[in-house]
């Protein structure tokens, strides 16, 4: 169960210490992302030119690298990114959008976890199986299968990897190959907000970058995401509403707010 009390300092920790979020990330998510995690209190920065990502990744408390609009100059700046990141013994999340969709897409997320062995994987049920699977398709970058579906697929890919597994959706799911935990809150507007999965991703930065334990970390960003999003979609008429709430929630809410609408 997740440590309330611990996930309020954490929230304290990020309002407190601003740390600075690299995101190497995609044209859609750039803006929603950036918006998220100033309002939260993080501090981000999305560079990905080659020259200059490499330091980038050694200032930042953690890099995030999204796939989402890929090139092949953004995959060797993710690649430059990375492994600096690793090398220095920094935090690396990894966002697999759109996996099993395109063999390009698959090829290129292995090839970062191979080489920059990332501490946290996130993404929808149908990008972390179709990760293990090649037979698993997803639609596009949405999830074709329910995040249930992907459990015994994320407990696989964080013991073949050693990473951290996240796979948000209905519930949310957080392993380490041991331990699970399950988050119930959010909103079925969620999926109508474009980018809100990659938002996930950068929040899970901002959170590794004040808590070293990355499976905690891992684990109250999500848990803020989906109580923000619950919250908002309260007020919300649709998904643009709900867009504006969600970033007004996360600016506003209290670490009471938060641990007393947790669902797991």
């Amino acid at each position: 169960m997740i440590d309330r009390e611990k996930l309020k300092n954490d929230l304290a920790a990020v309002r407190e210490k601003s740390p600075l979020v690299h995101n190497i990330t995609n044209y859609v998510a750039m803006n929603f992302s950036a918006n998220a995690l100033l309002a939260v209190g993080a501090s981000p920065v999305m560079a990905h030119a080659a020259a200059e990502v490499a330091d980038m990744a050694l200032i930042a408390g953690a890099l995030v690298i999204n796939i989402g609009t890929l090139d092949a100059e953004w995959v060797q700046s993710m690649l430059i990114a990375g492994k600096s990141k690793r090398a220095a013994g920094g935090v690396v999340i990894l966002d697999p959008v759109g996996v099993g969709a395109t063999a390009y897409r698959t090829e290129t997320a292995w090839k970062i976890i191979e080489e920059c062995r990332p501490d946290v994987i996130r993404g929808n049920a149908s990008e972390i199986m179709a990760l293990l699977n090649a037979d698993v398709k997803s639609k596009g970058v949405d999830s074709s299968c329910s995040s249930d579906a992907a459990f015994d697929s994320a407990k696989m890919l964080a013991e073949r990897t050693g990473a951290v597994v996240v796979v948000s959706g209905e519930v949310d799911y957080v392993t380490d190959g041991t331990r699970v935990e399950t988050l119930r809150n959010g909103s079925s507007m969620m999926p109508s907000v474009t980018a809100m999965g990659c938002t996930a991703s950068s929040m899970i930065g901002a959170f590794a970058a004040v808590n070293s334990d990355v499976f905690e970390a891992s684990l109250h960003a999500m848990a803020l995401m989906g109580v923000a999003g619950e919250i908002a979609a309260r007020n919300s008429a649709g998904p643009g509403s709900l867009l504006t709430n969600f970033v007004d929630t996360l600016y506003n809410i209290t670490g009471d707010e938060l641990v007393q609408t947790i669902r797991q």
